[in-house]
């Protein structure tokens, strides 16, 4: 069957529709990206101003079209941090379901952290032994570990890159006093997370999802060959940490010129970058690997399931 899933993010809104069955991997059929930065639209008391509720319903409806002219059998909605956590969120909710036709899921953090986790599972496999993942969104930063298909522990905190980037970076090129203070809010905010991951078993294997992942990945990864037409791609602790001076020396015009940076990525990049690192460090990782499935897979694989039982 085919099946869409919408995912209404905290940076992006993004519609994938894919082809799917019992035991097999989603073939994407169809992938439509809107950019809404919504960070940018958060007033003081968090809540999400008309133009970024004008932004959100305008992709909405948009996805519509696309849902409407390639007919899936079925399709699911979802909303992640920044809805989730706005006051007038509620009344957003509203307006998104009444654009799409269909009641809206809003996933708490630990949610998007447990399928997240559950694609990248599936990705790497069996053999990955335990697993940690780390996923970096506009709003959140999810973490989970575990040897099943769904982690031992998940936790979610308010780390994303575009928060991040409005919080604490909100100059282009951000100085380095930005730099450091954003390092040691996070180092703070990780801090309770970092004692509970101690109790897990030692990470055969550390994944890294999301587009923020990849996008650092491919800027100061390491490429190996695979098979399949998909190559794997590994991330040093210790080349992010050589990048990020230069990322934030550069305006955010000028980074999109390198390797991985797309347009919609080159605000927050610097701030991502930085999340990203800080939490290796504090999980003692010294190297993970892009996982190419995150969210939205996650949520295609719970539904193969669901309908199979």
């Amino acid at each position: 069957m085919r099946l869409g899933v919408l995912d209404i993010g905290s940076n992006t809104i993004h519609l994938l529709i894919a082809d799917i069955h019992a035991g097999g991997r989603p073939i994407a059929a169809t992938s439509e990206r809107a950019v809404v930065r919504l960070m940018r639209y958060l007033g003081t008391d968090g809540a999400i101003a008309s133009e970024g509720v004008t932004a959100i319903l305008d992709a909405v409806r948009e996805a519509r079209r696309v849902l409407d002219a390639e007919a899936p059998d079925d399709f699911i909605a979802t909303a992640t941090s920044a809805i989730r956590e706005a006051p007038n969120g509620p009344a957003v909710i509203a307006m998104v379901e009444e654009a799409l036709g269909r009641p809206l899921r809003v996933l708490s953090g630990t949610q998007e952290a447990d399928l997240t986790f559950l694609a990248a599972r599936r990705w790497f496999g069996w053999s990955a032994g335990q697993l940690l993942m780390l996923d970096i969104g506009g709003g959140s930063l999810e973490l989970a570990a575990g040897s099943e298909e769904l982690p031992d522990i998940s936790r979610s905190l308010p780390l994303g890159a575009g928060r991040m980037t409005v919080e604490f970076l909100p100059q282009d090129p951000p100085g380095e006093e930005a730099v450091g203070a954003l390092r040691a809010h996070v180092r703070t905010a990780l801090a309770p997370v970092v004692s509970e991951f101690a109790t897990q078993l030692s990470p055969d294997h550390v994944v890294g999802s999301s587009k923020t992942i990849r996008s650092l990945a491919r800027l100061a990864g390491d490429q190996h060959p695979g098979w399949a037409g998909s190559d794997r791609v590994t991330l040093s602790r210790s080349a992010l940490g050589s990048w990020i001076p230069r990322l934030a020396r550069l305006p955010a015009d000028s980074r999109q010129i390198l390797p991985g940076i797309t347009a919609d990525r080159t605000m927050q990049i610097v701030a991502g970058a930085v999340v990203l690192h800080e939490t290796m460090d504090a999980l003692g990782v010294t190297e993970l690997e892009a996982s190419p499935w995150a969210l939205r897979e996650g949520l295609l694989l719970r539904y193969i399931e669901t309908v199979r039982d």
